[in-house]
């Protein structure tokens, strides 16, 4: 949660980091765990506060998201896991998505939260591979959308605070999971076609 003045930046960040991570995710991992460990203790931190404290909101943002941050690199093997159990919750909710309205259920979610957290450890560079890039992929999505509709609303009144809503960036958007797909699919390609590079010049 940011204040409404800062959606559009918020989501050009995203739009910037995404694609980092979708498409040099392997080779920048720290980088990228730092990035996803930022993003989500800022929003975990920024939405305890209320939607009139502009400061306070901001304040909580950078706080969370650097500890977010910091947690996320030097726990590098569970935030392995964190990004499995992440991507297994993403394609949760975007399969959910394809046949019905509203949040998968919770077993669901969990599930494949686990099953994305074991296959992280024990397939780590191609989980770490196509986890990246399909992350960065939706985070691409999300803050193309948000930017869309942050050069509209940015600094508007009508809004008390920006609130982020990552899995459902545009409700009823048929296109959101087919691009979602293709562009994971690219980054993952261009990710193992820059690994195997890196591997023959060894």
């Amino acid at each position: 949660m940011l204040p409404p003045a800062y959606e559009l930046p918020a989501a050009v960040f995203l739009l910037v980091a995404g694609t980092v991570s979708c498409f040099a995710g392997y080779r920048l991992f720290k980088s990228v765990l730092a990035i996803y460990g930022f993003i989500l203790g800022a929003a975990m931190a920024s939405s305890v506060m209320g939607a009139t404290n502009t400061a306070g909101m901001i304040v909580a943002a950078l706080v969370g998201g650097v500890v977010g941050a910091l947690i996320l690199v030097f726990a590098y093997f569970i935030g392995i896991a964190l990004v499995g159990a992440g991507l297994g919750a993403l394609i949760v909710h975007v399969g959910w998505s394809f046949v019905r309205t509203g949040d998968p259920p919770a077993i669901a979610v969990i599930g494949l939260s686990v099953l994305g957290a074991i296959g992280a450890m024990v397939l780590q560079r191609y989980v770490i591979v196509f986890a990246t890039a399909f992350g960065g992929a939706w985070m691409m999505i999300l803050g193309g959308l948000e930017a869309a509709g942050g050069r509209a609303i940015a600094g508007s009144a009508r809004r008390s605070a920006w609130i982020l809503y990552p899995m459902s960036p545009a409700t009823g958007a048929k296109w959101v999971p087919i691009a979602w797909i293709a562009l994971g699919l690219l980054g993952g390609a261009v990710q193992l076609g820059l690994t195997a590079r890196k591997n023959r010049t060894l």
